[in-house]
């Protein structure tokens, strides 16, 4: 696995849910002996009544079904182990119905479910599957097409970097009204066609969901109506700098994806971070807040719309701590981070098109940055073994031929073809609580240097991305006392300069001191 997101900056300085059941919060199941959730689980403050509809699937989960389903079979929690055993008795497209009860699996650590193609498994109103600390995975194999519903899954041990459900990435499972909370790793991990649906991804120790293959590409992902809150417990930045490796949800290398009308807050560290390869994303109608660190990241990926999505009081703790450190770098709430539109990739879209989105007291708005020492081949790529989507064969970007087209173009994720438009900015920093660096939107790269045999030194990158890789933002909103920077952190703008030539940005955009101003 690839480490990536803000390592790439620090190395530059040195089928959609009914609005009824999102509006009613509708999920897993609770577990009347576990602890009331933490702070993380209920501490944003809803939204008005005017606005979005949230995701409430934690505080209000969907029951099961209270009675076996016809041809089900009943599973016992007295027994211990006894789903794993029925499971592995009983064929491929079997129904697994669990009673009311804490169920247990056998006390190795090994000890997991197995499904076979096509089983479900259902859990009755207060079921739950516990791990006791001691149990690594919950659902593993290769089966595919398995779902699991109205179930509560807890206190499974994964390793760093594995997953406690689906943890061998198989294919077409459907995950809804599920709990998954309080495990080490990730909750959840990902194969193609997966669907997540109304469930709640709370509280484990990695991320809620790593969506990641070993072998290959996750295609057509669609991750809608649920609470991602409180992930990252372990806060494995702080143990391991620079890791990358947190974050509500981590995406890599998936092909299509739809994440729509979900509740991503209060995670510590970034909420939604897609890292390395990714294309086709689609970011709707979800309500981002209260996130550490960033509401999305979006790095070394391709195409994607950012759409009708209300974000707010994001980034206030690693963008304080990175300021309060001295850096003078613009750490946004949406940070796009050399990732572009690329034609020759296909998608739904050949831009990164963000538009339509409410960002309210945010620590800065959006950053569009590209690492000009950070390319296929190069020591400065945290993405380390990974090339571009655009070259098979990552040796190619060597001297001489990275020097000239259409290597020295194809050899480097580029921050191209991004368009910002109607959008909504609202900042006040009393809300926010500082006094300067939380109130910038950036356009820019760094001073390239390094290795000694790279095309891109100087100000070349710096270059293109400000004026000729058709980054573009026109026709926004800005409240409050919004600065921008383009080329190098260094050069901070007002209003009219970042409209005004060279930069010519925000055409058709307004900016006052304040609502009604």
């Amino acid at each position: 696995m690839g480490v990536a997101g803000r390592s790439s900056r620090a190395l530059s300085a040195a089928v959609p849910l009914a609005l009824a059941l999102l509006a009613a919060g509708c999920v897993g199941t609770s577990d009347s002996d576990a602890p009331a959730p933490g702070p993380s689980a209920s501490s944003a403050p809803p939204a008005p009544s005017d606005g979005p509809p949230v995701a409430r699937v934690c505080a209000k989960p969907a029951a099961g079904p209270a009675k076996a389903p016809a041809g089900a079979v009943t599973v016992d929690p007295s027994v211990v182990g006894d789903l794993a055993a029925k499971t592995r008795s009983s064929p491929a497209h079997t129904t697994f119905w669990l009673r009311p009860g804490k169920h247990r699996l056998d006390s190795d650590p090994y000890a997991q479910v197995v499904p076979k193609e096509g089983n479900r498994y259902l859990g009755a109103p207060g079921a739950v599957l516990d791990g006791g600390k001691t149990n690594r995975y919950a659902f593993g194999g290769t089966a595919r097409d398995v779902t699991i519903g109205h179930l509560t899954v807890q206190g499974f041990a994964a390793p760093h970097d594995e997953g406690v459900v689906n943890h061998d990435s198989a294919d077409g499972w459907v995950i809804e009204h599920a709990t998954i909370q309080r495990n080490s790793g990730a909750g959840l991990m990902a194969g193609d066609r997966q669907q997540v649906r109304a469930s709640c991804l709370r509280d484990n120790g990695q991320y809620g969901m790593n969506a990641y293959k070993g072998d290959g590409t996750i295609n057509d992902l669609v991750v809608e109506g649920n609470e991602i809150v409180g992930n990252n417990t372990g806060d494995w930045e702080r143990k391991r700098p620079g890791c990358g490796c947190t974050g509500g949800i981590k995406f890599w290398a998936v092909e299509g994806a739809d994440i729509r009308g979900n509740w991503v807050h209060d995670n510590r560290g970034t909420g939604l971070w897609a890292d390395t390869n990714n294309n086709d994303f689609l970011v709707e109608d979800n309500v981002i807040e209260s996130n550490d660190g960033a509401a999305l990241i979006y790095e070394t990926s391709y195409n994607a719309v950012v759409r009708k999505n209300t974000i707010r009081r994001n980034n206030w703790v690693e963008g304080r701590a990175n300021t309060e450190g001295g850096d003078n770098f613009p750490y946004a709430t949406l940070y796009i981070s050399e990732s572009g539109g690329e034609p020759r990739i296909e998608a739904r879209t050949d831009k990164i098109e963000i538009y339509g989105n409410v960002l309210e007291d945010n620590w800065s708005g959006i950053t569009l940055w590209e690492n000009a020492d950070r390319f296929c081949n190069s020591p400065a790529n945290t993405s380390s073994g990974d090339c571009t989507l655009l070259v098979e064969d990552i040796d190619r970007c060597a001297r001489p031929a990275i020097t000239k087209a259409p290597l020295y173009g194809d050899c480097r994720w580029k921050t191209q073809r991004v368009d910002v438009h109607d959008n909504r900015f609202v900042l006040d920093k009393t809300v926010v609580e500082c006094t300067s660096n939380c109130d910038r939107m950036a356009l820019l790269a760094n001073y390239g240097t390094y290795p000694d045999w790279s095309p891109y030194q100087g100000e070349r990158v710096a270059e293109a991305v400000t004026h000729r890789q058709h980054n573009r933002w026109h026709d926004n909103v800005y409240v409050g006392p919004w600065k921008f920077v383009a080329q190098d952190p260094s050069r901070v703008l007002d209003f009219g300069q970042w409209q005004g030539a060279p930069y010519r940005q925000d055409e058709g955009s307004t900016l006052r001191a304040r609502e009604g101003g």
